[in-house]
């Protein structure tokens, strides 16, 4: 007996019948994980009678029930065929990942309320730990560098001057986990000060599961976000972590951390901004071991592992599959 030895990403998607396209068949971001765990929790024979299809439509299988899961914004041009009835109507539902982002698609595109369906993301939960005392608080950005990395830059730099060596930045960022490289060309500037600084390391792309291990090791997420999030695996995988986690209002970002991160209000004058974010990250460095935050922190670690564990979103996609299925009899 001969085996098939799965080269590549594509290969590996293609083998266990996960829908890509030519913008996400190298990738491993948070779209395509959810894929993957998804794929991982329901049956085959379930998945098998569905098209699910992540956000960028190329064709219809007409053997299939077509459903849209949608990640991306209402206006991203990929999304602007929803405007038009006969192209809602091809799919037997529309699924977002935020009730901010289907609000979106409902104001800015007409989505109906009736063809619509609100399942969040999820992660595997991450294992209880003991936050270390001994030396710097760690900080850690773990997202793609368009979203926010330079303004968190400008305000680090600033808190290293008050903070010396008692704090330390942990940067991993690129558009390689996308497949695009030569999208990170315009931030070689941002990560070469991530190199030159003394207080932060640059590691670039690495897996999911290293980026785990290290939020078990991280005191705070700290995200200055630019970028309208339609949920945010990555502050979702923080908490879970228990990270506090520092960001602005933007977006679907109060709704996913639900009350737990310390906010401040989103402006789009990055000068405003990185002021705000100066503030409040300064407050949470200086705080974070207070008794008062270390109770928030565990509360925010169970409400996440409960609220967003693959095991309470997997019931709700097999209720939705089944349902459709039901309905076709």
């Amino acid at each position: 007996m001969s085996l098939k030895v799965i080269k590549n990403e594509s290969e590996l998607n293609n083998s266990i019948g996960i829908e890509t396209n030519e913008l996400n068949r190298n990738a491993m971001g948070g779209t395509e994980m959810m894929q993957h765990a998804l794929y991982s929790k329901l049956s085959k024979e379930l998945l098998d009678r569905f098209q699910i299809i992540p956000s960028r439509v190329r064709n219809i299988d007409p053997n299939r029930l077509p459903i849209l899961w949608l990640h991306d914004l209402a206006e991203d041009p990929e999304s602007k065929h929803l405007s038009d009835s006969g192209n809602r109507n091809r799919f037997r539902r529309l699924v977002f990942v935020s009730h901010w982002q289907f609000t979106t698609y409902h104001k800015v595109l007409g989505v109906p309320y009736s063809d619509s369906i609100v399942i969040r993301n999820a992660i595997e939960p991450i294992p209880t730990h003991e936050k270390s005392k001994e030396g710097p608080l760690r900080l850690i950005y773990h997202t793609t560098p368009h979203r926010g990395l330079d303004v968190l830059l400008a305000v680090y730099q600033k808190l290293s001057e008050k903070w010396g060596d008692r704090v330390h930045l942990d940067v991993y960022s690129s558009f390689n986990i996308y497949g695009w490289p030569q999208r990170d060309e315009p931030f070689e500037q941002l990560f070469q000060i991530c190199r030159d600084h003394e207080h932060i390391t640059y590691h670039g792309t690495v897996s999911n599961q290293e980026v785990r291990e290290a939020l078990q090791k991280a005191h705070i997420f700290a995200y200055p976000s630019t970028w309208q999030e339609t949920s945010c695996i990555a502050a979702i995988e923080a908490m879970s972590a228990g990270c506090c986690v520092v960001c602005p209002s933007l977006a679907a970002l109060p709704e996913t951390t639900s009350n737990f991160s310390l906010m401040y209000p989103f402006d789009e004058d990055k000068n405003q901004h990185a002021h705000m974010f100066y503030q409040v990250l300064n407050a949470a460095i200086e705080s974070y071991w207070e008794e008062d935050m270390q109770t928030k922190l565990q509360f925010q670690k169970l409400y996440t592992n409960t609220f967003y564990s693959w095991d309470l979103r997997a019931q709700e996609w097999e209720g939705l599959l089944k349902s459709l299925l039901d309905h076709e009899k």
